[in-house]
């Protein structure tokens, strides 16, 4: 009972995958995402996953460590404006904030003459699936079931033994307890890249988004609001920026890179390339990360993809959730953000088609 406890608890935190690792007579892209629809219900507008959350704007300010690892243009020393975005896992855009729920952080970097990187991040040190198929069949090993409202034990466990690599994943995860907030939270890229230099060296790597301010536990207290993590959030930027280390994990040769269930060894190599502040937030609309595909194969110059088969599937799914929403009527966010002290905004976004 408690493997269907933590499986079901970052199920909606996982990031999607659909391609061509699945046989046309089992598995497509839109039922893939069909099934986020089944599950969550149809939220016109919104995220299949991830639903709720913020827009943020901010600049990544790098200090020029980054240029031994990539030519990419964001580690030369100085400053890049961002848009991004927090969020918690689903895709109920009402959902009440909840300590075991998956927290997300989606950046777009606005690189010179028009490039951009993308990166969508969550706080769980390693992803729950090795292959699309397995992130599937997860989610439907699952889904609750009528009477009880809680998955069937005896599917949760028939998928554990078929996909052992899951049941390893959710012992890393479950000794990293979450932080008390979004803004001391870690995000992980969970998937390997791949990095080449000005010298045309080329190094897998893995990265992390370290939050400067403590990483504390939950504590006890008083029940939260519904909203208690972004109210949080909001309230510490009006305070003023935050901040974030942003680490590059270089890889070894024996390291995998097709596999996200599995961390490297912790003695591996990290290189500081600089520092994320997000300075301002906005209630999600037309202009900011509302309609921001966070596709992570939208890549700039000196970082290029890995073998691991979630990427392509990712961008295959969330480019389908994409076209759907932004055919269909807006709803307001669930977050709303009041007046806050000026700070950089960006004013144009390109929309991954």
């Amino acid at each position: 009972m408690a493997a269907v406890g933590g499986v079901s608890a970052v199920n909606v935190g996982a990031f999607l995958g659909a391609g061509g690792w699945f046989t046309p007579d089992t598995l497509t892209t839109s039922r893939f995402v069909d099934r986020f629809e089944q599950v969550f219900g149809k939220h016109d507008g919104f995220r299949r996953n991830h639903a709720k959350g913020v827009s943020a704007a901010g600049v990544f300010t790098s200090n020029g460590a980054g240029t031994a690892l990539s030519r990419a243009a964001l580690f030369q020393r100085g400053t890049t404006p961002v848009t991004a975005r927090f969020s918690i896992s689903g895709g109920m855009p009402t959902v009440a904030d909840a300590n075991s729920t998956v927290r997300g952080l989606a950046v777009l970097f606005h690189l010179p003459d028009g490039a951009q990187w993308r990166t969508a991040m969550v706080n769980v040190p390693v992803f729950t699936d090795r292959v699309p198929q397995g992130f599937y069949e997860r989610l439907l090993a699952t889904q609750p079931v009528p009477g009880t409202g809680k998955p069937d034990p005896a599917k949760v466990a028939a998928f554990l033994a078929k996909y052992p690599e899951t049941a390893r994943a959710m012992a890393v995860i479950s000794k990293s307890p979450p932080s008390s907030g979004l803004y001391n939270s870690p995000f992980h890229g969970l998937n390997a890249f791949r990095f080449t230099n000005s010298a045309g060296d080329t190094v897998p790597v893995r990265w992390t988004m370290m939050p400067e301010e403590p990483s504390q536990p939950m504590g006890a207290g008083a029940a939260p609001g519904k909203d208690y993590l972004f109210d949080a959030l909001v309230a510490k930027v009006m305070q003023g920026p935050v901040h974030w280390r942003f680490l590059i994990t270089v890889g070894e040769p024996g390291d995998p890179t097709n596999d996200a269930t599995t961390a490297w060894p912790a003695n591996r190599r990290q290189v500081e390339v600089g520092t994320l502040t997000i300075d301002s937030l906005q209630t999600e609309a037309p202009g900011n990360a509302r309609d921001v595909n966070f596709d992570p194969t939208v890549l700039p110059d000196g970082i290029a993809l890995s073998d691991d088969p979630l990427l392509a599937a990712r961008s295959a799914v969330y480019a389908q959730s994409y076209q759907r929403r932004t055919r269909e009527p807006h709803r307001p966010s669930e977050v709303q953000v009041g007046q806050q002290p000026s700070g950089p905004r960006i004013t144009k976004v390109d929309h991954e088609q």
